[in-house]
């Protein structure tokens, strides 16, 4: 009996040990053109760790399906999870990155297509699991700076600096219209504003800062600005 109960403290002093020597993690949520990726991206740079976009996870499901079923409407939860099994992330120099069928497909899931429908599969319980899942994974074995929505709430509620970045619809509506380099104007900006205020109110349930994240309101920083903040918080945090 005491044999067994001896064990028993053991096994759990090992999972408590396992636990304690998860690698380092920070995290980036926010709206939907706040930031995220690229500032994640930079900051997982300056600090030599990997970068995690949550987000290119469902992008890739999301592609994934399109090459079976054009019609979304008729998406099913077990028939996103089914395409997605020929999903995989890879680590590469700065950053993880989806395969799909054993090939990038980084154009693919930037594609009007995609980001259309996109919204669609990532309200799925289950399919937002599996995109946990696989985050967590990749954050077993490196270092990371993981960025989209529930990354400080639910994939890592432990993670060792939480970073909520906000900013001005119309301003977040303005880089959206920026990052595809093309000719603008105020009523491209007035249309862009609304659509990023439709997919606010579509996201806001996985759209809520952690009780311990650091807000940043991103409004009037620039992007180096905002990374140097991030990096300046976690040396602070590290020291």
């Amino acid at each position: 009996m005491r044999c067994r109960i001896v064990s028993r403290v053991l096994e759990r002093s090992k999972a408590g040990h396992r636990r304690v020597k998860r690698t380092s993690v920070i995290a980036i949520d926010g709206p939907a053109a706040s930031g995220k990726s690229s500032t994640a991206q930079m900051v997982a740079e300056k600090l030599d760790y990997l970068h995690v976009d949550s987000g290119s996870l469902y992008r890739a499901a999301t592609a994934a399906m399109l090459r079976g079923e054009r019609d979304a409407s008729t998406w099913t939860e077990n028939g996103v999870l089914e395409a997605a099994k020929y999903v995989e992330l890879r680590a590469a120099r700065t950053s993880f990155y989806p395969v799909l069928e054993g090939r990038a497909i980084e154009d693919e899931i930037r594609g009007s297509d995609v980001t259309r429908n996109v919204s669609r599969v990532a309200q799925m319980p289950r399919v937002r699991e599996w995109v946990n899942a696989r985050v967590r994974e990749a954050a077993a074995s490196k270092k990371v700076v993981v960025d989209g929505r529930d990354m400080g709430t639910v994939v890592f509620p432990d993670a060792d600096l939480k970073i909520f970045l906000v900013a001005d619809t119309r301003e977040r509506a303005a880089r959206r219209l920026r990052q595809r380099g093309t000719p603008t104007s105020e009523q491209m900006l007035d249309d862009e504003t609304i659509r990023i205020k439709e997919r606010d109110a579509r996201d806001a349930r996985q759209t809520v800062p952690a009780g311990d994240a650091v807000i940043i309101d991103t409004t009037s920083l620039s992007q180096p600005e905002q990374v140097e903040q991030i990096v300046t918080l976690w040396k602070q945090r590290a020291g």
